[in-house]
């Protein structure tokens, strides 16, 4: 639990190590009938074939609201053009696919992260931040809740997906919904976000004193 999710334009952070799982015993008689565990880590290339890394900055939780910051560095040796915003996609802990709605911004589930794409060209070191926007909802005790253990993330429609080490699931509730911004340059201005109601300041003044 690093930052907020725009203070990655200015921040930056680590990678943490991804939740590890383990097959079932394999001894007694019905073992032959249980599945083989597959992947259980995840591994992270230090630089991608078409030479871009994406590392997750972290989670900022508050009130059941989830925003969690990617980090996109061109790590090859020429530009690295990008528009769009990143294609997650999400495993639970047993490495099958969760069905999940991918909302671009993040309009019905909070305000402030609905700038609209813009194509850049990110010379190589240069970084892009985006992030990933959800809630830890329960409304439905029926509907089983979504976990997603291994993430990955396309940088854009029609490119490869790679794997995200995450410090965390991405408890999504059982809303199945994850919001995703668009790509920033690390050196841009912070997005647009609702400006939050100003505080009465509580000091008196020569007009309020009694």
């Amino acid at each position: 639990m690093r930052l907020t999710a725009f203070r990655i334009c200015a921040l930056t952070g680590t990678a943490m190590l991804a939740a590890c799982t383990s097959g079932p015993p394999t001894d007694g008689p019905a073992a032959a009938s249980r599945p083989t565990p597959t992947t259980t880590t995840t591994v992270v290339p230090e630089c991608s074939p078409e030479g871009v890394r994406i590392t997750s900055l972290g989670v900022d939780a508050a009130m059941g609201l989830r925003a969690m910051g990617l980090e996109l560095v061109n790590c090859g040796s020429g530009p690295y053009v990008l528009e769009g915003r990143p294609e997650p996609r999400l495993r639970d802990a047993d490495g099958q696919p969760l069905a999940v709605e991918i909302i671009p911004g993040a309009r019905a589930i909070t305000s402030g992260f609905d700038d609209p794409p813009r194509r850049m060209v990110l010379r190589p070191g240069e970084r892009a931040t985006a992030a990933l926007l959800w809630r830890n909802l329960v409304t439905d005790a029926t509907v089983v809740a979504s976990n997603g253990t291994y993430l990955e993330i396309s940088p854009m429609a029609g490119r490869p997906a790679y794997p995200v080490e995450l410090d965390g699931p991405i408890d999504l509730g059982n809303t199945g919904r994850l919001g995703v911004s668009a790509w920033k340059r690390n050196d841009d201005p912070a997005p647009t976000r609702s400006a939050p109601p100003a505080v009465p300041d509580p000091t008196p003044t020569p007009d309020n004193r009694l």
